[in-house]
């Protein structure tokens, strides 16, 4: 297995990791990724496997879990109940308690209000140069998740600006500045959730929230903690990878000329499929070896952390042609961007969703969508999205 450095945070890195993931492709499955201290796999049957492998998991084998630093600890409380960080038989309960709150039809019922929304928002242009990201592919998914909860939308400022803290601390440059923002951003979003549950209990609506409080599996519902962070989960990865690949997704699609494609009902979703391959907006996700596992002629020892490289992975040639260029029409094969596995996105119907109207109705809506500035990828890896998408109308 060969060794490479890159680091994360170097500027010509963020603005393309692909050239990077090219090459160490070429040496095999997997590598050495020495900035992180870690075997990173970087071929789709590598990374698709282990999404899939039950000897690999998010949770740290007990044996080897330490306790977080003091002045963390209201945060990993949070994390410690999360279904991103949680195996069977804790992750099987809680995602069963959610998928019957967040059901297929409580996702399609957003269909009709999230086009009206998007209209709503392209009415408010301005007609001079203008951040997209802010006024638009920001606001159509915290909007949206804000309904499906039943949070009051003009809270959504707030929510976005606890959620860019929390979210801020699985970053490549997180910082003690970024620790403690994080800290403060959870104490505030929990006491506001605990609150706001409570008036949920008194007074029942029809809102995924009030579902998620009587949601039961085998007579067991979520417990407060477990409410609570499940709350902040869905209302933090309900928006922060969709912004993104929407965001993404229009950059590219101005830079191809491929808006016509967006336009045609018929292949609309080839298009969001394409743009989730070609440009995702979640690059790695980590996982732990349950026992000792030979993969990819790699050995891996119980604990051993490896790095599963989802843009590289959606961007081998062993398994698409001509992989570094987009084509909207080509015959997708499942690419990796929700993961896969037991920890499948939750989210990724809703997201698909979002996708399918925003971009058609923008495109639609703004036949004359032009860049006035080349777009600029935020320093945040491993999540890969745009720092601000200067457009004119």
């Amino acid at each position: 297995m060969k060794t490479l450095s890159q680091s994360p945070t170097e500027p010509s890195f963020v603005q393309n990791p692909y050239p990077f993931y090219d090459g160490a492709r070429q040496d095999g499955d997997l590598f050495y990724w020495q900035d992180y201290g870690l075997v990173a796999a970087v071929s789709y049957n590598a990374v698709h496997a282990m999404l899939r492998d039950r000897r690999f998991g998010r949770e740290m084998p007990a044996e080897l879990a330490e306790p977080g630093p003091r002045h963390l600890a209201p945060w990993l409380a949070v994390e410690a109940h999360s279904m991103l960080e949680l195996e069977p038989p804790r992750h099987t309960r809680l995602r069963s308690l959610v998928l019957r709150a967040f059901t297929s039809r409580a996702i399609a019922a957003l269909a009709s209000s999230t086009e009206q929304l998007c209209n709503e928002l392209i009415d408010k242009f301005p007609n001079r140069p203008f951040d997209l990201l802010q006024a638009y592919c920001t606001q159509v998914p915290v909007v949206t998740i804000c309904r499906l909860l039943g949070v009051p939308e003009q809270m959504a400022p707030q929510l976005l600006h606890w959620s860019h803290a929390m979210v801020a601390m699985y970053q490549a440059n997180r910082t003690r500045q970024i620790e403690d923002a994080a800290v403060r951003a959870t104490q505030d979003f929990t006491t506001y959730l605990e609150d706001y549950i409570a008036i949920r209990r008194r007074d029942p609506r029809d809102d995924l929230i009030t579902r998620l409080i009587a949601a039961e599996e085998d007579g067991e519902k979520l417990s407060r903690d477990e409410l609570i962070t499940t709350c902040i989960l869905l209302l933090n990865a309900g928006h922060e990878a969709t912004v993104h690949a929407i965001g993404n997704g229009v950059k590219t699609v101005l830079a191809t000329g491929m808006k016509q494609q967006l336009l045609n009902p018929g292949s609309v979703d080839k298009v969001v499929e394409e743009i989730l391959r070609f440009d995702p907006p979640l690059h790695m996700f980590r996982r732990y070896a349950y026992e000792e596992v030979e993969i990819c002629g790699h050995r891996f020892a119980r604990g051993d952390e490896v790095a599963l490289l989802l843009g590289a992975a959606n961007r081998d040639p062993a398994v698409w042609r001509h992989p570094n260029i987009f084509e909207p029409m080509r015959d997708m094969q499942a690419n990796t961007s929700f993961g896969g596995g037991l920890h499948f996105c939750v989210g990724a119907p809703l997201a698909r969703l979002e996708m399918r109207i925003a971009l058609p109705t923008l495109f639609k809506r703004c036949p004359n969508l032009i860049l006035t500035e080349e777009p600029q990828y935020s320093d945040s890896y491993h999540f890969h999205g745009l720092s601000k998408l200067m457009i004119e109308t």
